[in-house]
């Protein structure tokens, strides 16, 4: 079965400027060491149906992804969701609200799901994600904040 990880984080930018940021899902590997290479596979800027394709390693693997738009409504919401056929495959998105002072609260989060012998596997990934979702979310902090 699988399930969800989530973190949030308070980062010291305003939200127009960590959307933008997050929009670019080329940034992707700037605060996801999993994320070796990553690339936008449509054209025009990025909204409801841009696709990115990915190659990532976990647990010493590498396989590659591709991850689907599903929703855009700046400054507050990305929804995505993998198209791939992989073992254990994710949707997620970023909520994204202001702050007092001019920040943003960033709620990052993904949905694991196992497809045939990755049933057996996803509860180990979402294990190990639900461990690393705050520092996460703290790693997407320095990273918009760092830009």
């Amino acid at each position: 079965m699988g399930g969800r990880f989530e973190g949030t984080v308070d980062i010291d930018r305003p939200v127009a400027e960590v959307f933008a940021f997050l929009a670019n899902g080329e940034n992707d590997r700037r605060f996801s060491p999993r994320v070796l290479e990553m690339a936008k596979r449509t054209d025009g800027p990025t909204g409801v149906g841009t696709v990115y394709a990915s190659t990532v390693k976990d647990a010493g693997m590498k396989t590659r992804r591709e991850f689907r738009i599903t929703a855009f409504d700046p400054p507050g919401r990305i929804r995505w969701t993998e198209i791939s056929k992989n073992l254990v495959t994710a949707e997620g998105g970023y909520d994204l609200e202001p702050v007092p002072g001019g920040g943003t609260r960033l709620r990052v989060f993904n949905d694991l799901e196992g497809h045939g012998v990755g049933k057996l596997l996803v509860g180990l990934a979402l294990s190990a994600a639900r461990k690393d979702a705050d520092a996460f979310a703290r790693r997407i902090k320095r990273a918009v904040e760092a830009s």
